[in-house]
């Protein structure tokens, strides 16, 4: 069994000027009301549309599940990228493109928010 505090296998590892970093969250947001909307291909363009926020704004999505009422990411960042800036950027980015690109949605979302 692995122990938590063993340090990661060096290609794990990012190197920067001054600094050694391995960041990693895994982020994980629902619907409203845990709505099951996130299928029938929207799920399909969201994927494609968090990847292209990630090569935007430079961090890794290591691995991505997206559920009908809720979306699991592991993203790989470094540590000048602070996590509420980043949870800021991909759920308010992708709630307004969603709404843009599907506006059906909005009618199987009371009030019209994510």
């Amino acid at each position: 069994m692995a122990n938590i505090f063993d340090l990661p296998n060096k290609n794990d590892l990012t190197y920067g000027r001054g600094y050694v970093y391995s960041l990693q969250y895994h982020i994980v947001w629902c619907t409203k009301y845990r709505r099951k909307v996130l299928m029938d291909g929207i799920d399909n363009d969201i994927k494609a549309y968090l990847k292209s926020m990630a090569e935007e704004y430079k961090f890794t999505i290591t691995a991505m599940e997206i559920m009908p009422d809720h979306v699991h990411m592991l993203v790989d960042c470094s540590p000048q990228f602070e996590l509420p800036r980043m949870l800021k950027i991909l759920k308010g980015n992708t709630a307004r493109w969603m709404f843009m690109s599907h506006p059906e949605i909005k009618s199987k979302l009371w009030g019209g928010h994510l």
